[in-house]
């Protein structure tokens, strides 16, 4: 008996010292659980929530082009086998109509001039002659004292000095336009372009020497889209920066009656204004402002960039974010369109998203400076 007693002593002390320490476990694991589930409940981050907001967006057509001339002169030679004795101009100067911009050796002209001024001289005293001889051949001819073929041969001879005279006179009038020639004018206002005038070089008839910009004017051919072409208009704004250059206000002139088969392009010509930052042959692009209209906008600071798609971090019910794709439009300032992929009533966050991951739990506030004090601090870590 005194046995049996200790072994069930013994028994129910282990029985005691067992049950103590899985009471003990139970205890830790229940704090453990607790505190990792009191963990996953703290929020990540203060954010500020924003929606879909709608705002006036400017509609705006792009484009690229050249800036070109308005349109060019080719100025050449009409005299024929002159020698060039003068050039009185250089590209980029700016001339008038009329100006003298190159000069031919006249002598030649000049020589030639002068002998067709002696064949007119010699055909008007012939003129004359033939004249009194058939102005007394009228004066006899009632008298019977002239034949009728006397008379005959002084009426042509009167007519053969007429057409010796205008022939003369025709070849005084060549050799004065000759002489004209040896001097080359701008047929317009505007700027040389090019020149190919060499002095000394004997040119023959049609030889381009300058090229010119009439009126110094440029215009910028923009290839805009077919499906766009429909929504332009003469007169509408245009704004283009051409390579390196600074901002161009110009107005749409006209458009392009056909098409590219290729391209399926169309141009339009844009007038840029007098002394505009451009040189012709310049690239640039450029917009056209139809106006504007209203669209869903959201920040900038709340859409995301990842691996060429739009995102934003949408807050659901349980204050949790969930990383949604958004398709985006025009940008204005510091806005931009949304045109889907979330609902207008959708929150989400303003910005910081890059602190925050797909899934966390957030704090919604409403103080910008509180939030800005998270990110800074999320940045931090």
């Amino acid at each position: 008996m005194v046995i049996t007693t200790a072994t069930i002593a013994a028994i129910i002390a282990i029985v005691f010292v067992l049950s103590m320490r899985s009471a003990t476990t139970t205890t830790t694991t229940t704090t453990t659980a607790s505190e990792e589930s009191a963990a996953v409940a703290k929020p990540a981050l203060a954010v500020s929530a924003t929606t879909l907001e709608p705002a006036l967006l400017p509609i705006r057509i792009s484009a690229n082009g050249n800036i070109m001339a308005w349109q060019e002169a080719s100025i050449g030679t009409e005299a024929d086998g002159l020698r060039l004795t003068e050039v009185k101009v250089e590209v980029g100067d700016r001339v008038r109509r009329g100006q003298i911009l190159a000069v031919f050796a006249a002598d030649t002209v000049t020589t030639a001039l002068a002998r067709s001024r002696a064949r007119v001289a010699e055909a008007e005293a012939a003129l004359a002659g033939a004249i009194d001889n058939r102005q007394r051949a009228d004066e006899l001819k009632t008298t019977g004292a002239i034949s009728a073929q006397q008379i005959q041969q002084y009426l042509t001879a009167d007519r053969t000095a007429r057409a010796q005279l205008e022939a003369a006179q025709a070849d005084e009038k060549t050799q004065s336009l000759r002489l004209a020639q040896t001097q080359v004018h701008a047929p317009d206002d505007g700027v040389i372009s090019a020149s190919s005038a060499t002095v000394g070089a004997v040119l023959p008839a049609g030889q381009e020497l300058f090229r010119l910009i009439r009126r110094g004017r440029l215009e910028w051919r923009a290839e805009i889209a077919a499906f766009d072409l429909a929504k332009l208009r003469p007169g509408q704004a245009a704004r283009l920066i051409p390579v390196g250059g600074e901002t161009i206000e110009g107005k749409l002139r006209m458009l392009a009656p056909k098409v590219n088969l290729q391209t399926r392009n169309g141009l339009v010509y844009v007038d840029l204004p007098t002394g505009a930052p451009a040189r012709d042959g310049m690239f640039a692009r450029g917009e056209f402002d139809l106006g504007a209209e209203q669209a869903m906008t959201l920040p900038l600071s709340a859409v995301q960039l990842r691996d060429g798609f739009s995102y934003v971090l949408r807050i659901d019910r349980d204050s949790r974010v969930i990383q949604t794709k958004v398709t985006v439009g025009r940008r204005a300032g510091a806005r931009i369109e949304i045109t889907g992929g979330i609902d207008a009533s959708a929150r989400v966050v303003a910005s910081g998203g890059s602190f925050i991951g797909d899934g966390d739990l957030v704090r919604v506030v409403t103080d910008v400076s509180a939030v800005a004090s998270a990110s800074a601090a999320g940045g931090t870590r």
